[in-house]
């Protein structure tokens, strides 16, 4: 990755920042909250509106609203330099019968969210945005996963719901969690589901002329799972 460019993850969420030093690129996190009028945007679905369109609209707004603000948010750089800003932002939902779940406001919906979702499979669709403000150029990604639940006990429910841990994850859960271990089967990118597709953000960033390191290798050793992506790098 040429340091030249520096990029800036538009999001606060702990995996996704993971993720990024993980691959060892250069970034700096800006909340998008921090660069609107409202303190936040707004994730309310619009009418009729699909997860896979929702997710993909909501990392386009959380982009644009960094890009609009930069000169605020990071006066120390020169104008010169911001040519070589990329903006990454990421929404994903948790999706059980056609209902989105979104993070559970306290113990009980989370409690309830894990056992709707018990035994049972459901979608995960992150939505992701590269932007680069300069030139005012954005691409927008879409990986849908589709996970199957273990049959997890009403006790490790109310163990895992006591750490806290489900309180900031959509559908109250995180495919990493351990011991919870949540996840029984998985069709899609590991990734993805806590929050960051890989594979989506290596192809939205080959389209720019940037690279990342092999995902395959350096998800897989830190997830501690197979990588979607190895088979497509071993065999591109």
């Amino acid at each position: 990755m040429p340091h030249a460019h520096h990029f800036i993850l538009a999001s606060t969420s702990p995996r996704r920042r993971e993720f990024l030093e993980l691959l060892g690129v250069p970034f700096t996190v800006i909340s998008p909250g921090s660069a609107t009028d409202q303190g936040e945007i707004d994730e309310t679905p619009l009418p009729n509106e699909t997860p896979a369109n929702l997710v993909q609209r909501l990392s386009q707004a959380k982009a644009q609203a960094v890009v609009n603000n930069l000169s605020t948010l990071l006066p120390s750089i020169e104008k010169n330099k911001r040519q070589s800003l990329v903006v990454i932002a990421a929404d994903t939902v948790v999706v059980l019968d056609n209902k989105i779940l979104g993070k559970p406001n306290n113990p009980a919906e989370a409690t309830q969210m894990l056992k709707l979702l018990r035994q049972k499979p459901h979608y995960v669709y992150s939505g992701l945005t590269v932007a680069q403000p300069k030139i005012e150029n954005r691409i927008t990604r879409l990986h849908q996963s589709k996970v199957w639940m273990r049959p997890y006990t009403d006790a490790e429910i109310a163990a895992y719901v006591a750490g806290g841990s489900p309180l900031d994850k959509a559908g109250a859960y995180g495919i990493q969690d351990q011991p919870f271990a949540p996840v029984e089967r998985l069709e899609g990118c590991f990734a993805g589901v806590m929050g960051l597709p890989l594979g989506e953000l290596a192809d939205a960033l080959k389209e720019i002329e940037l690279s990342l390191p092999e995902i395959g290798p350096i998800c897989s050793q830190h997830i501690g799972a197979h990588c979607c992506q190895e088979l497509k790098e071993t065999n591109p």
